[in-house]
């Protein structure tokens, strides 16, 4: 099954413990495109400007992803500026510059419209909402926000959320979103505003999943050192996903695997700055570390 994702493409300036990148590649479409690329075809929906690297276009090409849906606009590709410190787990935004980002509306080409899976990722659900006039009825349909939509754009989001199948939060979001303090009544009010099933991502404690069936927890793969987080929760969306749409069926089994390759794909992220360490994985190495994973989390109870 193909995936169109629609999200923002950026170019990213970051300081953590362990170095710093200038101008590489970010934003939540491309994490999230690049990671699901290792199970499926992408299709890519997202703006940048006259700047964007044909460096970055032919990385995109490379992972075989599909770029009609990816504008050109006058002006500057959107920019992110982060210092991370030792604690990943919180990072302060230095500079924010929406540049073409500023005045997107997605547009998708004809041949998107009858895609299987819509991601939509962390934009203003405003602009998630006009994605439903342009697609066809998807057999699956995901999204992600962030906390300034719930504090900004809270009836656009509960209009996306209300005709979206499966979304992405964190435990703050999760918290925000509902007012309950104990995430199994969060995700109780969540899921009554419309997904069936909800992924709570815990950063290095793992993911939790949500489904009317069932809960199921998954463990973050145990690295020695995490030289930059940024997109990792991107990357775990599209791994997450990527699965799904290779295995064509979304019961509790393959989700719950999902959750293992969304884990995974997320690790591998961290070990390096922007999208670097994804742009040349190998089928062994991701199988290789879902091994590790799945023997660190195997036990009987007797």
């Amino acid at each position: 099954m193909d995936i169109v994702v629609v999200g923002s493409v950026a170019l990213d300036s970051i300081s953590t413990p362990y170095g710093s990148a200038e101008e590489c590649l970010g934003g939540s479409a491309s994490y999230a495109a690049l990671a699901a690329s290792y199970f499926t075809s992408i299709k890519l929906v997202a703006v940048v400007g006259e700047d964007f690297p044909e460096s970055a276009r032919g990385l995109f090409r490379r992972r075989g992803i599909d770029c009609a849906g990816l504008e050109v606009a006058p002006g500057k590709t959107f920019r992110w500026g982060g210092r991370y410190h030792k604690d990943m787990n919180h990072r302060d935004t230095l500079f924010t510059q929406l540049n073409v980002f500023e005045h997107f509306h997605p547009k998708l080409p004809p041949a998107y419209r009858d895609a299987p899976i819509l991601f939509l990722a962390n934009i203003h659900p405003a602009l998630q909402l006009e994605v439903f006039d342009q697609i066809s009825r998807p057999r699956l349909v995901a999204v992600d926000t962030m906390n300034l939509w719930i504090e900004t754009a809270l009836d656009d989001l509960k209009a996306v959320l209300a005709r979206a199948d499966l979304v992405f939060v964190n435990e703050e979001e999760a918290r925000q979103l509902t007012g309950h303090a104990l995430l199994p009544a969060a995700v109780a009010q969540i899921r009554a505003l419309g997904p069936r099933w909800v992924v709570v991502k815990k950063g290095e404690h793992g993911a939790l999943l949500f489904t009317p069936e069932s809960r199921f927890a998954v463990p973050a793969v145990l690295l020695e050192r995490v030289f930059d987080p940024t997109g990792a929760g991107d990357a775990f969306a599209g791994g997450f996903l990527g699965h799904l749409a290779r295995a064509g069926r979304f019961d509790d089994e393959e989700l719950r695997r999902a959750m293992g390759f969304g884990t995974v794909l997320a690790s591998f992220t961290t070990e390096h700055f922007s999208v670097d360490r994804i742009t040349d994985l190998t089928a062994d190495q991701i199988r290789g570390r879902c091994a590790e994973l799945h023997a660190f989390t195997r036990w009987t109870p007797e």
